[in-house]
């Protein structure tokens, strides 16, 4: 695995994050190996499909020193961990109902020497704190996840998105969105940042108040 298409998309790395990000597809083929948290069929697209796709949020937003931001449903810590390595000042509160899955980001978090990120064996429902944004890849159906997570913001936005959750997904997702209600709904179609034909229908769903 090569992290190169991460290079070839964000420009200004730091050589630490350069190392970190090299550093992830190893760690995760080595704890992938022995619990299962991305699919093992998908593993050779590790850096197109998962950290890629998690960093497209990056082109979107750039996150100011400060914010707070929960992956909602990580799993083994995506899209939280590469946004971590590519925003060191910004908090983030990685949650997941697995405890495998969370031990798994715990391991990978402490072999980067990750600072910034906090993880821990929770359903998203139960969390009792807020937020700037709430992130996740597309866990569960976009309404029922505004349901659970759609008052858990700060109500101060400093960014350059209004606070509120970003979510990853894929298709056509236009019902899921009319059943959102009583929020505004952006947009943004991935393959204006992406040439791979991979991210041809994904897109970042952006609701806020």
């Amino acid at each position: 695995m090569n992290p190169d298409i991460i290079f070839k998309y964000f420009s200004n790395l730091t050589d630490k994050q350069k190392d970190q990000f090299a550093e992830l597809g190893e760690l995760y083929a080595h704890w992938n190996a022995q619990i299962n948290v991305i699919s093992r069929k998908d593993f050779d697209n590790f850096y197109i499909h998962h950290v890629l796709h998690s960093l497209s949020i990056a082109k979107i937003v750039q996150f100011k020193d400060f914010t707070e931001v929960m992956d909602a449903g990580t799993g083994g810590g995506l899209p939280g961990i590469p946004l971590a390595i590519m925003f060191p000042e910004t908090k983030f509160y990685l949650v997941d109902s697995i405890g495998k899955k969370i031990k798994v980001v715990n391991e990978v978090l402490t072999q980067l020497k990750l600072k910034n990120v906090e993880a821990e064996q929770l359903r998203m429902e139960q969390v009792d704190r807020t937020f700037d944004f709430i992130l996740s890849r597309a866990v569960t159906s976009l309404p029922d996840f505004v349901r659970w997570t759609g008052y858990k913001f700060h109500r101060k936005s400093f960014n350059s998105l209004k606070n509120g959750i970003l979510y990853l997904k894929g298709g056509d997702i236009n019902d899921e969105l009319q059943k959102v209600k009583g929020f505004k709904k952006k947009v943004f179609e991935l393959p204006q940042y992406f040439d791979e034909p991979f991210f041809e229908t994904k897109k970042l769903v952006h609701i806020y108040k």
